[in-house]
This record gives C-alpha cells, structure tokens and sequence, in this order.
C-alpha cells in the first residue's frame, strides 16, 4: 500500500506492506478501507491512513481543506491561514475587530477565498491575494443575538451563487451575488419533528446531481434534499446504533459513500468519523481526534478523485 505525505516533500512516500492486506487480495476478498484525513478540531492537522498524527498546527480550528496545489487552509476564529507545503504560513487573513469570528473559508477558483463572517452584520467575504475584499454578500440568519449561531459551511457554487446553512433559522439559503434568497431549505418541518428536535443545519453542500447534503448536529441526522426541498435520502441514529453524537461535517465521497464526524463524542475509544454506504451500511470508522469539521485526502493510498467538496 502506497501512502503519501505531501508535507514531507513532494517526492517524499513511503511504501509499507501488511501481509494480512495482501492475502485478502490473493484471496480476491475486499480490501479494508482506510482514510487520511484532514481534520480542523482540538487537533488541528493531518492523520494518515494508519490513525498516526502526520501533521498538525494550533488546535481549535474550525474548517479547514486542503488546496489543489497541495496548501491547506484553516480557519480559526481570529483568523484564516494558509500553509505552505513545508508547514509554513504563507497567507493570512484577520477578522476585523469588530466582527464576532470566523468560521469557514474556501478557495475559489480565481483564487480568492470566501470567508465566512459573523456578528452585527452576517455576511459572506470574498478575499484577494493582498487581503482587500473584493465582494461583500450579505446574509440573513433570521436571527442576530446569538452571533456564533449565525452560520457556519458557506461556500460559492457553479452558478456563482452562494449556500449557507443558518442553524438557528433551521435554513439552508442559497444567496444569489447580490444577497437575494432563491432557494430556502427547511429543517424545523414536521419531517423533523418540528423545531424542538434541534435539526440545527450546519454543513450544506451542493452535489454534482443538484441535490444538497446537510448534517444536522444536535437532531444527529444527515439529509439529502432534492432541489424542490424533498428529503430523498437521510441517515439518523437508527440506522447507525446511535453512534451519530452532534452531525456536524459530512461528505459524500466519489463512489456515493457519505463520511460523517459526530463531533460532541468526546470518549477515548467512541466513534468520531464514520462512512456509509448508501443503503447506511459502516463500511469505515475512525476513534481518534474529534472532529469539528473534516476532508478525507486519500482512500487505500491514492487521492480522492474529484473535488470533495463543492
């Protein structure tokens, strides 16, 4: 198996090999699943597919992605930072001080960085390279007291709107360059249980497929909505034995597998991160750091395929 650590050198692998992995390939039996995994958290780096620490920096953050060009971008309450290949700030962005925090940021395509603000005036941020914003969208959270409730994952789309889950509102709103509402999805209907179980969205993302896949901490529950707002797919504790402990990150990975973090479960030996298939089968779990939020890198030694997240 081929494992890869972009952070020791671009030329840097090692090879190791496990006899158990390579009879259950002679005896064409699947082979296990492992991941590496970028996780923004109390730890703050990067786990390879073996659960080792390969990589990490100050602790506490709450997004973080790793870029095309192999960079990793994280965003902490004061600040956004981007690391360089050799573990080196190389790019930051402040919070201006009279905002409440940060907490997310995406590279996008031009190069810029969507930067997610909270306080007196929610708003999305895009970023350039010198630090001067270039675009400002405002947002509605339909509610400002509790600025750290406001919003959370927003991130740009192909059409150059904007997705952005607001827990406290129970919406996940698509804002158009200008800040218009053209599409709201609801997580406090009847489906839910109302607004009493907490479905507080906190990850939206839009699918190849145009469907949008939601994790929705304290009501433990994934959703897939199709774009008329139906839920056409869900993943819930019952499915699972309980182990969904505040869904906060997921995934859907290229093979239609979905990776989800239950970020409240602070037991040493409890499930933190766990994959799906989707008829909700565990096909891959992880017991180590909790995870606010999270990117599976590479899958049995090769990088994911395609962008994770969109």
């Amino acid at each position: 198996m081929l494992v890869c650590n972009r952070f020791r050198g671009m030329a840097l692998c090692l090879f190791l090999f496990f006899p158990t992995l390579s009879m259950a390939q002679e005896n064409d039996q699947p082979q296990e699943i492992q991941h590496e995994i970028l996780i923004a958290g109390g730890f703050t780096g990067i786990v390879d597919e073996q659960g080792q620490e390969i990589w990490k920096t100050q602790g506490g953050a709450k997004d973080a992605t790793q870029l095309d060009n192999g960079h990793v971008l994280i965003t902490y309450t004061n600040e956004v930072v981007e690391f360089d290949t050799e573990k080196k700030p190389c790019w930051r962005y402040p919070k201006e001080t009279t905002d409440a925090e940060l907490v997310s940021a995406w590279r996008l395509t031009d190069g810029q960085t969507l930067i997610t603000v909270l306080g007196n005036q929610p708003r999305l941020i895009e970023v350039d390279k010198l630090g001067n914003v270039t675009k400002t969208i405002p947002v509605d959270p339909e509610q400002t007291d509790n600025h750290h409730m406001q919003t959370r994952m927003a991130r740009k789309l192909k059409n150059g709107n904007y997705v952005a889950p607001h827990l406290l509102g129970f919406s996940v709103k698509e804002y158009s360059p200008n800040g218009e509402v053209v599409r709201d999805l609801k997580t406090d209907t009847p489906h839910f249980g109302g607004p009493q179980t907490k479905h507080w969205p906190f990850t939206a993302i839009r699918l190849k497929n145009g469907n949008t896949l939601v994790g929705c901490t304290y009501g433990n529950r994934v959703v897939e909505f199709d774009s008329q707002g139906n839920v056409i797919w869900e993943l819930d504790n019952e499915d699972v034995g309980g182990i969904i402990k505040d869904a906060c990150g997921v995934q859907r990975l290229p093979n239609g597998n979905t990776v989800v973090t239950s970020y409240g479960q602070r037991e040493k030996d409890a499930v933190k991160i766990f994959e799906v298939t989707p008829d909700k089968k565990i096909v891959w779990t992880y017991n180590g750091h909790y995870a606010h939020h999270f990117q599976i890198l590479t899958t049995n030694g090769k990088p994911l395929a395609g962008a994770p997240m969109k």
